[in-house]
C-alpha cells in the first residue's frame, strides 16, 4: 500500500488522516540510534544531553522482589545494556532494595525517582528519604509524580509548591534534570503551559493513541518546547476486558510474547519525541522486552495497519480517567487530591 493510501485508510477515529509521516514520527534520522556493546541501543534524552538505553528498568518490579533478587535482576538488566534506572516512594518498598542493588556502580546508571508531594516541604521531605534509601547524593532526574487535576498543577507550581524545592534541589546539586508524570491529558498539558520540564514521563502505547488518540497532545507539546517523552505503559494491551480471566495480577493486561513486544515496542518508540519506554514492571517480561528492543528499528506501514486493527478489539486503560478528571471539573470547589472524586480514578503509578 502506498503511504498516501495508507495513511487515509488509518485515519478516522485514530486521527491519523490530518497528519502526515513526519508529523508523526519525525523526520528519518532525527533521533538517532547509538549503538551499544551490549545489542541494546541508546539515544540522547533531550536536553540533558545524556545516553541512556531506549528500555527503562521498572524499579516498582523490585518490590515483588527480596534483596538478593533485587540485587540479581538490577544487575542482570544493567550488564543486558539498560543503564536508566527508575524509582518512587510510592512503590512499596523498591526505593530501600534499589539502594543496595546499585551499590558499587550507581554512577554508571542514570538514576530517576518522583514526589508525590505537591507543597514544597511534602516535597523536600522526599526527596531527602528518597536520596538515603537509595544510598546517592543526587537524582539525575526528579520528578512530580503522577499529575492528574489541575488543581494539584496549581498547588505545585504555586507558592510555597514542589517546584520551589525542585529548583532549589538543583541549585544544590542533589538533582540534575527536572521532569513529571502524569496520567490524564488535561494535567499534563496545564503542567507543561506553567513550566518548562526537561522530560515527560506519559502512557504511550498503540492501544491509547488508536482507541482514544490519547497521548497525542502531549507528543506534540513536547516536541513545540524540546523536552524528551519517556513512555510508560508502552507494553499494555489496552484495559482487562469484562469477566476476562487475569493472567497477571496486574491493573491491566500486558503484551508477553517477544513477537507482541518488539511490534508494540516499534510503535511507540517510533513516535517523536519519545526517547525511551518504561514497560511493565515484572522482570521476566523486562528480558522478553530488552531481547525485543535489541532489533528496533522504525514502525512500518504495515506494521501500523496490524496494530490499528489490535486496538479495534481492545479497550481503553485510561478513558475512564479522563472522563472523571473531565467530570470532576465541572465540580463546584477547588479540586484536590483525596477529594471524593479521586475514588473513581486508578491509583497506579
Amino acid at each position: 500500500m502506498k503511504r498516501r493510501n495508507f495513511l487515509k485508510a488509518v485515519g478516522g477515529a485514530a486521527g491519523l488522516a490530518a497528519l502526515n509521516w513526519t508529523e508523526m514520527f519525525g523526520a528519518p534520522g532525527a533521533r538517532p540510534l547509538l549503538a551499544h556493546p551490549s545489542g541494546l541501543p541508546r539515544r540522547v534524552l533531550g536536553r540533558t544531553g545524556r545516553e541512556i538505553s531506549i528500555i527503562g528498568f521498572p524499579g516498582l518490579a523490585l518490590s515483588r522482589l527480596n534483596q538478593e533478587e533485587s540485587n540479581t535482576a538490577a544487575r542482570q538488566a544493567f550488564d543486558q545494556g539498560c543503564n536508566y534506572f527508575d524509582v518512587a516512594p510510592a512503590y512499596g518498598d523498591a526505593e530501600e532494595k534499589m539502594g543496595p542493588a546499585l551499590a558499587g556502580w550507581r554512577d554508571q546508571v542514570f538514576l530517576s525517582c518522583k514526589t508525590k508531594m505537591r507543597d514544597a516541604k511534602g516535597a523536600r521531605e522526599e526527596l531527602e528519604r528518597s536520596l538515603r534509601r537509595l544510598k546517592t547524593d543526587h537524582f539525575d532526574l526528579y520528578q512530580l509524580h503522577h499529575i492528574r487535576f489541575p488543581a494539584e498543577v496549581q498547588q505545585a507550581l504555586g507558592p510555597g509548591g514542589a517546584v520551589e524545592t525542585l529548583l532549589k534541589a538543583k541549585e544544590e546539586g542533589k538533582v540534575r534534570w527536572l521532569g513529571f508524570s502524569a496520567h490524564t491529558t488535561k494535567g499534563a498539558l496545564e503542567l507543561m503551559k506553567g513550566f518548562r520540564f526537561d522530560t515527560v514521563m506519559f502512557p504511550i502505547n498503540f492501544v491509547e493513541y488508536f482507541t482514544i488518540d490519547f497521548g497525542k497532545p502531549i507528543l506534540e507539546l513536547a516536541k513545540a518546547q524540546g523536552a524528551a517523552v519517556i513512555a510508560i505503559k508502552p507494553t499494555s494491551a489496552g484495559a482487562w476486558a469484562p469477566g476476562a480471566e487475569r493472567t497477571r495480577n496486574w491493573w491491566y493486561p500486558t503484551l508477553e510474547t517477544v513477537e507482541d513486544l518488539r511490534l508494540a515496542l516499534r510503535f511507540t518508540l517510533s513516535l517523536e519525541p519519545v526517547v525511551t519506554g518504561i514497560p511493565v514492571s515484572f522482570v521476566d517480561v523486562l528480558d522478553k522486552v530488552i531481547e525485543a528492543a535489541r532489533d528496533f528499528a522504525p514502525i512500518t506501514e504495515a506494521e501500523l495497519t496490524r496494530l490499528r486493527d489490535r486496538a479495534a478489539h481492545s479497550l481503553s486503560l485510561f478513558k475512564r480517567e479522563e472522563d472523571a478528571v473531565a467530570t470532576a471539573r465541572r465540580q463546584p470547589g477547588p479540586l484536590h487530591p483525596g477529594s471524593p472524586h479521586e475514588d473513581a480514578l486508578w491509583r497506579h503509578a
